[in-house]
């Protein structure tokens, strides 16, 4: 692959996913990589699902994924209640079949780190706010997995790092989600400041992360009139919401 496409976290948002395929393809790119959270939103997870299963993409699953198909109704998140109902049986059975992780001739794929899909691996959670990880950090997590590059998402925040080493780690971002508020490991936000959607472009000698506009406004009316207010915030300027 001498030049693909990464994308991650992408959460229903079609829109925003279609924009970043289409600049890739004018990038050149003609592989596409998806690292996980693809659905859970109060978006277009449905649609999402049909248009990426008819690609047949390298994909994995991130901790959405699996928090949709193996928590009970009571334990879920409002966002993932709200994905599940929306989806067929085919498109369950599709997210059930992704692999945690995916190793690839050169590359490793995961969605937090190789063993948690929920371990931020580029950065640390510090007074509620994400910070860069420190080298031997990363090492610490990357552990054994022996290829050049490895790549993750979950943060939703783009960042590559090279490894003494010479390993390289690269979070993609998020096509889908440019702010977010968590309470794992304890509570945090994520704020990237603007709507535009990201994603990797991937040489051998470079990583290139793109930003992309994309009809945010139509992402947010569909949150909006699916009861999430605090979504079409976030998708329409990439901060969250004062209240929240």
């Amino acid at each position: 692959m001498k030049r693909f496409a990464v994308f991650s976290d992408i959460h229903g948002n079609l829109p925003a996913l279609k924009a970043c395929h289409a600049d890739a393809l004018a990038q050149g790119c003609d592989t596409f990589l998806n690292l996980g959270d693809i659905l859970s939103g109060p978006l277009w997870p449905a649609e999402t699902a049909e248009w990426l299963m008819a690609r047949n993409w390298p994909t994995i699953a991130g901790n959405h994924e699996r928090q949709v198909l193996t928590l009970p109704h009571e334990r879920m998140g409002e966002t993932d209640r709200l994905t599940r109902s929306l989806l067929d049986e085919t498109q369950l059975c599709w997210i059930d079949s992704l692999p945690e992780t995916l190793a690839l001739p050169g590359l490793f794929l995961c969605h937090g780190t190789p063993e948690s899909d929920i371990t931020h691996f580029l950065f640390d959670v510090v007074d509620g706010r994400l910070i860069e990880a420190r080298e031997g950090e990363i090492a610490g997590r990357l552990g054994t997995v022996d290829v050049p590059l490895t790549l993750c998402g979950h943060t939703h925040v783009a960042r590559t790092v090279t490894l003494a080493d010479g390993r390289r780690v690269a979070n993609a971002g998020s096509v889908g989600l440019q702010a977010y508020s968590d309470d794992q490991p304890e509570p945090y936000i994520v704020e990237n400041g603007d709507p535009q959607a990201r994603y990797l472009v991937v040489e051998p000698d470079r990583i290139d992360v793109r930003s992309i506009a994309y009809d945010c406004r139509a992402a947010a009316d569909r949150a909006a009139a699916l009861g999430r207010p605090d979504w079409a915030h976030a998708l329409m300027t990439g901060h969250v919401p004062l209240t929240r």
